[in-house]
């Protein structure tokens, strides 16, 4: 059964959750797929996921790097998953597939002060848990940790 998890962003951006949440999926060896919003916003990460730590190295690309099929991130500005990624990723408002079972765990993460975005992710929500997929809630604590809601 696919897992959908929902990751309320609160006290902090999606360029500090991101690369976190994407490099304990490389390390479980997961393929993934980021799908974002906009070209701009996929632009954007893209450069961030490069430089966002000295000692660390997130391997990812997009079509324009080529080896699609060969990347453990790939990042999206569509629905495509040229990797075969079983993790699909969706930030920026980017809306849930078409044919979410096909994966085995979508993660959306959408700023909770942004109401238009959590709206959409009530809409998301709603959807994703009448077809079946089991639903879960998160929001960071004040340690910043991850805490199940719902």
């Amino acid at each position: 059964m696919t897992e959908a998890l929902f990751y309320h962003l609160d006290g902090q951006p999606l360029e500090r959750v991101l690369p976190v949440l994407l490099q304990k999926s490389v390390e479980r060896g997961w393929r993934v797929v980021v799908e974002a919003g906009t070209p701009e916003r996929l632009a954007a990460l893209d450069g961030h996921l490069w430089t966002f730590d000295d000692a660390a190295f997130l391997p990812h690309g997009t079509a324009t790097d080529g080896h699609a099929a060969l990347q453990p991130v790939y990042l999206a500005a569509g629905p495509e998953t040229p990797n075969g990624a079983t993790v699909r990723f969706l930030v920026d408002r980017a809306p849930p597939p078409e044919d979410p079972e096909r994966y085995e765990r979508l993660v959306l993460i959408f700023d909770g002060t942004d109401e238009a975005a959590l709206l959409e992710a009530r809409a998301a929500w709603k959807s994703l848990k009448e077809r079946g997929l089991d639903v879960t809630y998160w929001q960071q604590d004040g340690e910043g940790r991850w805490t199940r809601k719902a």
